[in-house]
């Protein structure tokens, strides 16, 4: 049974107050202090402290446990915390379990106004007669005082540290906290509190985590005997958590004094205490993920995704000046957050990856699948176990995403949609005709090997395939070399390195940097694809595309909701950068490498054909890449819904060639991840101007 709120009478607050310092005065006295002087200041300072009483007393600023979903806000993918803790209302904590409180604590509770007289006489009284300090006077609203006082992020460590000094002057502080608390909060205020700012062992901090370590339940759930066991850990969490550094024999014997206190008190009966008693009880011992490495969907990698929340979060100011202050607001801030990962579309990309390399294989097929129109980024996945243990199956290296280190990969032929874009932009269309040799002297000094005449010579990989009178749609769908080496000639390098910048492409390895800014007016081989970039990148520059010319940044998140349960603005990412015929014609062209048709019947030939079959007939398009000697190979696919992306490479080793039979696999694996992603409900692609496509 609950109390009923007392009522507040605050001459008998102030009179309480004269009783208790008179009782200390007394106490101290014994070390020769006048007890007259000692209760004349202690008034005149607790008067003041009545009026200074800390805001943190009346919400306390305790650290929370911040969990994060998946995109169906119900599926856990972590939790981040310096203490595990989840504030409940007390209405979610079950009757038995207040009262087990109270009467583990504070069996006076709901008679006191804050400090207990009478338990101050009785404790100096044993206390004088033991000549020692063993009997404690504590209300539970002291108790509440000193917690928070000690948990407070926002004090010092030496002021935590003072919130539980054994001197009078923080007794009478803490004293005097307590009247004055109890003329601001009710009862069952400071209870609520109460249980969710005690610590109760094994980490875990509050009801609700201890509930959970404890027995697996939630607060709401706990029995008599489940409710009186976790009572009694309070007093000592360290020496009675059953399931921590504990003894469960230590945790009995204080389950049955709570319970004999809860009898006395008329909480309970005598049958109920025995019933209790005699409950043999299952304990949980489950501890709360904490951080990436403790994602769940390991199987699935869900930590690599985990991990681009993390990083993503570092760099929103609304949760902190510095990365310090904001990695503190996702580990102490009690927040929610709702992902933008997709469990199915990260399963399906982790088992196309692994079906192409075996988690011990040296080389990898990081895929990334994000939303066009949003950034929201569906699934990271790679041929990896997300974890700090030996072995090559193991990395925290953001493979997918890039970052920390990691630049990325060359992705080839794919960086010809961005000499397209490029040349659209400036006024040529579709049709634009290049008789394509085999090999194709340039205007650009190279000293390299397969020069002409020392100028810079690329050639077709398959010349009786790939030479000829070609336009963007067949070369684009043959991925003819000196087609786009002599249209980027035409239109200028510095131009298509532009069109790559504006579609997010980071240019994160220094030297790739270094020469986009200084020799960008003469990088032939730009085209070709020979920088790094990461799936991620890649996906979302391609999005842009699929979108209509709205280039999103990718975006992790789904939304964010504070401890006080207000949403948190994630402000918009998105922006148009591209003209929308433009983004058209170039998905035309785009239908051709994957063995479907463009709008206008003009593609002849495809280098990933198998993916028409695979979403059999379904609009779709896409475009692959094969760097020199097979170093690398890349297929990235669109639909409206999704784009995917994947490159095969070595990370370890970016000359580890992972050969040209790799290609068709990697098709299928990228293929199969956009098909999850891309559901079976689209639209079909919105066919080019005549005049882009044609001109005239």
């Amino acid at each position: 049974m609950t109390q009923p709120e007392p009522k507040r009478r605050r001459g008998g607050a102030l009179g309480r107050l004269g009783g208790v310092l008179l009782l200390i005065g007394v106490l101290v006295g014994v070390a020769a202090v006048p007890t007259g002087t000692l209760v004349l200041a202690g008034t005149k300072w607790a008067d003041k402290q009545k009026d200074e009483l800390p805001t943190q007393l009346l919400t306390p600023a305790s650290a929370q446990v911040t969990r994060v979903y998946a995109n169906d806000g119900k599926t856990l993918i972590t939790t981040f915390y310096d203490e595990d803790r989840h504030d409940v209302a007390l209405g979610q904590i079950s009757t038995v379990m207040q009262n087990a409180m109270v009467a583990a604590e504070d069996v006076r509770f709901f008679q006191h106004g804050g400090v207990d007289v009478k338990g101050v006489a009785r404790a100096l009284v044993n206390d004088a007669r033991a000549g020692t300090a063993e009997q404690g006077a504590s209300t539970l609203t002291m108790q509440y005082v000193r917690n928070v006082l000690k948990e407070d992020p926002s004090l010092t460590a030496a002021e935590r540290a003072a919130a539980t000094e054994d001197t009078p002057a923080r007794k009478l502080k803490e004293i005097s906290y307590a009247i004055a608390l109890e003329q601001k909060l009710s009862k069952q205020q400071i209870l609520q509190n109460y249980l969710n700012i005690v610590y109760f062992g094994d980490g875990a901090y509050g009801i609700e985590a201890a509930s959970r370590r404890i027995f697996g339940t939630t607060p709401a759930k706990l029995d008599l005997a489940q409710a009186s066991l976790i009572a009694g850990i309070a007093q000592s969490p360290d020496a009675y958590n059953p399931v921590g550094t504990g003894s469960q024999t230590k945790a009995k014997a204080r389950q049955e004094y709570v319970l004999s206190a809860m009898e006395k008190a008329g909480m309970i009966t005598a049958a109920q205490h025995r019933a209790a008693a005699a409950e043999k009880l299952k304990y949980s011992g489950k501890t709360q993920p904490n951080g990436c490495v403790d994602a769940a969907g390991k199987t699935n990698g869900w930590g690599f995704f985990c991990d681009y929340v993390q990083r993503w979060w570092d760099t929103q100011t609304q949760f902190g000046a510095t990365s310090t202050e904001r990695d503190a607001a996702l580990r102490r801030g009690g927040y929610t957050i709702v992902t933008t990962l997709d469990p199915d579309v990260q399963k399906t990309a982790a088992e196309q990856s692994r079906a192409v390399y075996g988690l011990k294989s040296k080389k990898t097929l990081p895929i990334a699948v994000v939303q066009p129109g949003t950034g929201k980024v569906l699934a990271l996945a790679v041929n990896r176990h997300y974890s700090t243990a030996k072995g090559t199956e193991n990395t925290v290296n953001p493979l997918i995403s890039g970052g920390t280190g990691v630049t990325g990969y060359p992705a080839g032929s794919t960086f010809k949609m961005f000499t397209m874009l490029a040349a659209l932009e400036s006024g040529k269309t579709l049709n634009e005709g290049f008789d394509s040799p085999a090999k194709y002297p340039t205007e650009w000094p190279d000293s390299g090997p397969g020069n002409c005449n020392g100028y810079y010579c690329p050639g077709n990989a398959n010349p009786s395939w790939m030479d000829g009178y070609r336009t963007m749609w067949n070369a684009f769908g043959r991925s003819v070399n000196t087609y786009f080496v002599h249209l980027e000639e035409e239109i200028g390098p510095s131009a298509v390195v532009a069109e790559a910048k504006k579609l997010g492409i980071s240019f994160a390895a220094k030297s790739d940097a270094q020469m986009a800014a200084t020799s960008a007016d003469s990088w032939g081989s730009f085209t070709l694809g020979v920088i790094d970039t990461t799936p991620l990148e890649l996906a979302s520059a391609y999005a842009t595309v699929a979108s209509e010319g709205t280039y999103c940044s990718p975006l992790p998140v789904d939304s964010i909701t504070g401890p006080d349960g207000r949403k948190v603005t994630v402000a918009s990412n998105c922006k148009q950068v591209l003209d929308p015929d433009v983004a058209r014609a170039a998905t035309d062209a785009a239908r051709c490498p994957v063995g479907q048709q463009s709008s206008y019947s003009k593609c002849d030939g495809g280098t990933a054909t198998s993916v028409n079959s695979i979403f059999g007939g379904r609009p779709v398009a896409g475009k692959t890449g094969s760097t020199e000697d097979n170093t690398t190979e890349t297929f990235v696919g669109f639909t409206r819904n999704a784009v995917a992306a994947g490159i095969a490479a070595d990370p370890a080793n970016p000359s580890n060639r992972v050969g040209s039979a790799v290609q068709a696999q990697v098709i299928v694996s990228v293929a199969k991840a956009l098909r999850t992603a891309s559901g079976d409900d689209y639209d079909d692609f919105t066919a080019p101007s005549t005049q882009i496509a044609f001109g005239g």
